[in-house]
């Protein structure tokens, strides 16, 4: 399987945004109710969500689209408690 190197770079970032996350809250630098967390969750899942659509990948995209929608969700539901 041919990928770009342009879509190797984004679903490396996508990770990286993720596992900074990760990190962060197991090593108690980030509080996972926190904007930030969820930002990077988001992020970082909205694109390895978007590369696994192109080859579709059935359990990659419901992982991906599944945590892009609750850390969106999250973050939504923070901004309502705090308008």
């Amino acid at each position: 399987m041919d990928i770009s190197l342009a879509r190797q770079l984004a679903s490396f970032v996508g990770a990286l945004l993720i596992l900074v996350a990760y990190a962060g809250h197991q090593l108690k630098w980030m509080d996972s109710r926190k904007a930030t967390y969820n930002i990077l969750n988001a992020v970082g899942s909205a694109i390895l969500a978007y590369i696994a659509f192109h080859p579709f990948q059935v359990g990659f995209v419901v992982l991906e689209v599944t945590w892009t929608v609750i850390s969106v969700w999250v973050l939504m539901r923070r901004r309502r408690i705090v308008d």
